[in-house]
This record gives structure tokens, C-alpha cells and sequence, in this order.
């Protein structure tokens, strides 16, 4: 496994948020995580990313082997995680070229390497746009994809995308699931892929342009349930995350 999670419980400020929570991620897979809001989606999101104010209290992750619990997040991402936030924070004096150069191992002083020259021009950004301040005054699709191209700049072994059909219009959904594919090893036959990602969703609309390999909901801090993804998006689309809940009920 690339990742895993072993009976996993976090508090966030003295309230257990996670409970109990159980994920394996093989190397090339990719995962969703689905969820109402306030299901515990980020708090797992960012207690894999090491954040200091959600405190472990049971359980371990693992990466590449490597128990992680209490590394922090400078050393996940050196490990090789990589992640795009669904709000990222404004960065004031770091224009996003200088951010993509510092991000792919180029001295900032030298010109942008071809390869994401051409990866910008993919995602539909200007000489003029890299040279802007790192999401101040952005549009949430231009948002989503800077955090898109920076990435493909890292190409980390393994990403997490925190809502990435949020707030995004169809044209931007369909270029940034695109390149979510690239960074997941989707053009590659599925033995031979080596990255793997956790998309993190609220109602699974990236699924209709990026292909899963398994779905998990998360209700009130817990796993309810795992399985194939299309038919649990169908049976939420149906019967609501409450359908989840009544599920994990019969089969425990």
C-alpha cells in the first residue's frame, strides 16, 4: 500500500472529529472520498497532511512504508504527497511563475523551463497571469487551476484534490480533470501506474471526468461505506448519504 490508515481518530480543539477510520491506498490507485458537509472530509484531508491543530489521538498513517503519524507536513510532502486545496491562501510578492519555478527545483532567476511554458499555455494561462500574485484577485476556476500547474510541476507520487468541481464552471471541470489524469498515471495502462490520488468530493461531479478505482463515504467521522464508485454516486443520487448509513447498518 502507498497509503493507510489504521483505526484513525483525530480532535480538532479538544472535539473528536474522526473516529475509527480505516483507507488503503495501493500505489496507482485512485480514490474518492464522498460526504455531506461537516462529515469530517477535510479533517481527514488535512490530519494526512500533517497539520498541527488536528491531533491524533488513536491509530497511525502510513506512507511508502513509513509510519507518518508525527512527521510534519514539509516532510509528507518531501516523502512525496502533493495537494490542491479548495481554498488556497493568497500569497502577496510570489508571482505564481516564480512559485512553479521554486516548485519544479528551477532557480527563479533563470526562465521557465519549456515543459511548463507549455503546461501553462495548456491551462490557459498568460506571460501576464504568471506574473501575478499567487491567487490574489483569481476567479475560482483560474484558482483551481494554478493549483492544478503547480502540481504538475512537483508530480508527487501522491495527490489529494479537496473539491476540485467546486465553484468551477463545465469548461474549466473539463480541463482540470484532464490534467488530474496526467498527475494520476491515467494515460497509462493500470498496472503500469505508480501515482496515486484521493479525490475529496461533496456530490462526485469530477467522477463524470475522472475514473475511480474505489469510493468511500465518510459519515459523522466514520468510513459508512466502500465500494465501486459509480454505484454508490447512483445510490446517493437516490436515496441520500442516509442510504450509506442504513447500508453500513445491514451489513455490520
Amino acid at each position: 500500500m502507498l497509503l493507510e490508515i489504521k483505526n484513525l481518530a483525530v480532535e480538532v480543539a479538544g472535539k473528536q472529529v474522526l473516529k475509527n477510520v480505516n483507507l488503503s491506498i495501493a500505489e496507482g490507485e485512485t480514490h474518492v472520498l464522498l460526504g455531506p458537509n461537516g462529515a469530517g472530509k477535510s479533517t481527514l484531508f488535512l490530519t494526512i497532511l500533517g497539520f498541527p491543530q488536528y491531533k491524533v489521538v488513536n491509530g497511525s498513517i502510513t506512507f511508502k512504508g513509513k509510519d507518518i503519524t508525527n512527521l510534519s507536513t514539509t516532510e509528507r510532502v518531501q516523502l512525496g504527497m502533493g495537494v490542491s486545496f479548495q481554498t488556497p491562501p493568497t500569497i502577496r510578492g510570489v508571482s505564481v511563475r516564480d512559485l512553479i519555478k521554486i516548485e519544479s527545483h528551477q532557480d527563479v532567476k533563470e526562465p521557465l523551463n519549456p515543459r511548463m511554458e507549455k503546461l501553462a499555455k495548456k491551462l490557459k494561462f498568460s506571460d501576464e497571469f504568471l506574473d501575478r500574485d499567487v491567487n490574489f484577485g483569481f476567479s475560482g476556476g483560474e484558482v483551481k487551476r494554478s493549483e492544478i500547474l503547480q502540481l504538475l510541476a512537483q508530480m508527487p507520487d501522491f495527490t489529494m484534490f479537496d473539491e476540485p468541481d467546486s465553484g468551477v464552471d463545465i469548461e474549466n471541470v473539463e480541463l482540470i480533470a484532464s490534467e488530474i489524469g496526467t498527475l494520476l498515471d491515467k494515460e497509462l495502462k493500470h498496472d503500469q501506474r505508480k501515482r496515486s490520488g484521493l479525490l475529496i468530493t461533496h456530490l462526485g461531479y469530477i467522477l463524470n471526468f475522472v475514473n475511480a478505482d474505489k469510493a468511500h463515504v465518510l459519515m459523522n467521522g466514520e468510513i459508512a461505506c466502500s465500494g465501486n464508485p459509480q454505484e454508490i454516486i447512483d445510490d446517493i443520487r437516490e436515496n441520500g448519504f442516509n442510504g450509506c448509513v442504513e447500508c453500513a447498518r445491514c451489513s455490520s
